[in-house]
């Protein structure tokens, strides 16, 4: 059954993880948003700049993003400025906002589109009927980063879940309200994805006065 650990083979063979980033994520800070945006544009690429946005304003993860449907954003010719998804992890729903910028992509991409309102928003390039895959959209979440200078290492579809809600908590320090936009069951959760620390609760206690 395979090889022994303690095989000769095993010399020569690399760890699965030498040379890579493990852990958390960067989140993108807002220039870096506007970047990729700016050069999604630039690119004429109407789709990426359609999930980019959503991705942002959801906060979804990437097997819910890939999952939206026509009518989950959009209906009438119109894009919602509020949506609301069953998540896939949790089984719960969780709404998000979906501000002006986003609005206007989605719609662009939507007209270019067309479809029904059951189909899917962002469908597979094999499979019209079927949504892209997850392995898709982190590829172009790759593109997205490196195409404005940043490591890919460093970022990942996450990345762009965690964008907003890190942005939110650093402004309000309300870990609540973050809780809730990110759909987590326990507050414990939120507190691990932000990499909350004892530094950060100083400074919000610093900032505080009686």
């Amino acid at each position: 059954m395979g090889h022994s650990e303690n095989d000769p083979v095993f010399k020569d063979r690399r760890a699965w993880n030498a040379g890579r980033k493990l852990g958390a994520k960067r989140a993108l800070k807002p220039q870096q948003v506007w970047a990729i945006r700016f050069w999604l544009d630039r690119e004429q690429r109407v789709r990426d700049r359609a999930m980019f946005d959503l991705a942002i304003d959801s906060k979804l993860r990437g097997c819910d993003l890939v999952k939206l449907r026509i009518g989950d954003v959009g209906s009438g010719g119109r894009v919602r400025a509020r949506a609301i998804v069953v998540q896939r992890k949790t089984g719960q729903p969780v709404q998000f906002e979906i501000l002006e910028p986003a609005r206007t992509s989605v719609l662009i991409w939507l007209e270019c589109r067309g479809g029904a309102l059951n189909d899917y928003a962002f469908p597979s390039r094999f499979d019209r009927t079927d949504h892209i895959s997850t392995r898709q959209y982190a590829r172009l979440v790759d593109e997205w980063v490196t195409g404005i200078g940043l490591r890919r290492e460093d970022y990942g579809t996450h990345s762009l879940r965690r964008t907003k809600a890190s942005l939110i908590y650093k402004r309000t320090g309300n870990l609540r309200a973050v809780q809730i936009l990110l759909g987590h069951t326990k507050i414990e959760s939120t507190v691990r994805y932000l990499g909350v620390d004892v530094e950060d609760a100083l400074t919000l206690a610093e900032a505080t006065e009686i």
